[in-house]
């Protein structure tokens, strides 16, 4: 990373405040472009859920790990509801999505309750387990919510075997309305759905699995009571990653509680944060982290800049702990202030191994959480883990006294309405938007890889109106 003659900084910037200069290059084509990451977390695309409880839940963590990224489970999760999640994800199908399913004697009403938690916009009728139609929402409208799914299934469905070839599903299903393809396993039982669209994407990206070829999920832990009990527990439970996780990461609360952790052995890499220094970084890593979590106050949710003061700018706090990780031979995850594809590839090239998106992945089909509809339309709602309200959840044992003295105290917005984006309204569409930014930066950039778009990228500063200046006009001039 080097910045262009005559731009070199004099003040900490975030992501808005850079552009990248186009290099000299000879990646012909996007794919040609490798986006792996070698930080441990076997992530294929650099992109990591974070752990909040509005976005890190079961369908998350399949879904983002099946194209090849890493998903944490928040930290205030009963051991046995993380055990849940962690067996649910490491028996998905690593190509089959899994379906919502209902019975042909289930109502309308159920079925229009289930059909928005899937992005194809579609319910499994099953019968004794086996595939016997698929319902819709177009199926049930003016329909009467008290009548049965018999009565309005679509029962003219493509059935193939669960180990059909992608590329064999996208054929079969030409230009059929749904687009949707079930898949059987040799019993005719349900084993999935695939798209179109999925099967496409099969082809472009490759999952995130583990040795025994399972998708792979982290969870989070905090740094109060028995960590080193929980840590275990976790591990034992199959994640595949630790992440110790608490807003100030550079206290000596959080250095006590990483080295009894480490010292543990729990068997998976730990990654620990948050901080912006390189002397946080170090101290971290000397304590036992091999991935140092990197931001203080950028998130969306986070009002811990506004309410004290605390953090710094993200690009610069990510570039200062990357050099002290890569002093040594560990890495760094941005974590915080992602709004666009352009703030992945800007924390790519200050250093980061993997970039953590909370509330931008708030709002789509996969996240927990209802959807809901408003006069402006679909969206879902997000807080921050600092929140007045993650923090009831997180005290909800302690005495009323210990829950009233800590609800006075909150750093991030315990409510607010994040909106699906018609055009991308399930995370699968979120990770295609950037990582076709990534690709496409990386071929500017004259990069075949992620170390070497670090290596190779110049960086010039901008004021507010270069900034501007890039930003599309919606309607026109």
């Amino acid at each position: 990373m080097r910045f262009l003659e005559g731009h070199a900084p004099t003040h900490d910037l975030t992501y808005d405040d850079l552009f990248i200069v186009p290099n000299r290059s000879d990646v012909t084509s996007r794919f040609d472009v490798d986006i792996a990451t070698s930080d441990g977390s076997g992530t294929t695309i650099p992109i990591v859920a974070a752990n909040m409880t509005a976005v890190a839940g079961k369908r998350m963590a399949e879904t983002v790990a099946r194209r090849g990224g890493l998903v944490v489970l928040p930290q205030d999760l009963p051991i046995a509801a993380v055990s849940a999640s962690i067996d649910h994800v490491k028996s998905r199908h690593l190509v089959a999505d899994t379906p919502v399913t209902l019975t042909a004697e289930s109502s309308v009403s159920e079925a229009l309750a289930l059909i928005p938690k899937r992005a194809h916009g579609a319910a499994v009728v099953v019968d004794d387990g086996r595939p016997i139609g698929v319902i819709t929402e177009k199926r049930c409208r003016d329909v009467d919510r008290f009548a049965r799914v018999r009565e309005v299934l679509d029962r003219d469905i493509i059935t193939l075997p669960v180990d059909t070839a992608p590329r064999d599903v996208f054929d079969a299903l030409g230009d059929r309305h749904l687009g949707l393809a079930v898949l059987v396993d040799d019993d005719g039982r349900l084993a999935g759905v695939l798209t179109r669209l999925g099967a496409l994407r099969h082809a472009i990206y490759r999952p995130n699995v583990d040795d025994a070829g399972r998708l792979r999920i982290a969870a989070a832990v905090g740094i109060n009571g028995d960590v080193v009990g929980k840590a275990k527990a976790l591990a034992a439970a199959g994640a595949d990653l630790l992440v110790i996780d608490t807003a100030h990461g550079h206290q000596e609360k959080m250095l006590s509680a990483l080295e009894a952790v480490a010292t543990a052995d729990p068997g998976v890499p730990i990654a620990a944060g948050n901080v912006v220094s390189a002397q946080g970084t170090t101290d971290l890593l000397d304590a036992g982290a091999t991935i140092v979590k990197v931001g203080v106050g950028p998130g969306a949710m986070c009002t811990t800049r506004m309410m004290t003061g605390v953090g710094r700018p993200q690009f610069s706090a990510v570039a200062e702990c990357a050099d002290a990780a890569r002093a040594r031979g560990a890495h760094v995850w941005a974590d915080g202030g992602v709004r666009h594809p352009r703030d992945v590839a800007l924390a790519i090239a200050a250093g980061a191994s993997n970039v953590m998106i909370g509330s931008w992945f708030a709002g789509t089909y996969e996240s927990p959480g209802d959807l809901q509809t408003d006069g402006q339309g679909m969206y879902k709602v997000s807080f921050g883990m600092a929140s007045k309200r993650a923090v009831a959840a997180r005290s909800a044992s302690d005495g009323a006294y210990d829950r009233a003295r800590k609800s006075l105290f909150e750093e991030g917005i315990s409510s607010s309405r994040i909106r699906l984006d018609p055009d991308r309204p399930s995370v699968e569409d979120l990770i295609d938007h950037i990582c076709s930014g990534l690709r496409s930066t990386a071929t500017y950039a004259g990069a075949h890889n992620l170390a070497e778009l670090h290596d190779k990228v110049v960086l010039g500063v901008q004021s507010a109106a270069g900034f501007a200046e890039g930003r599309p006009l919606p309607v026109g001039w």
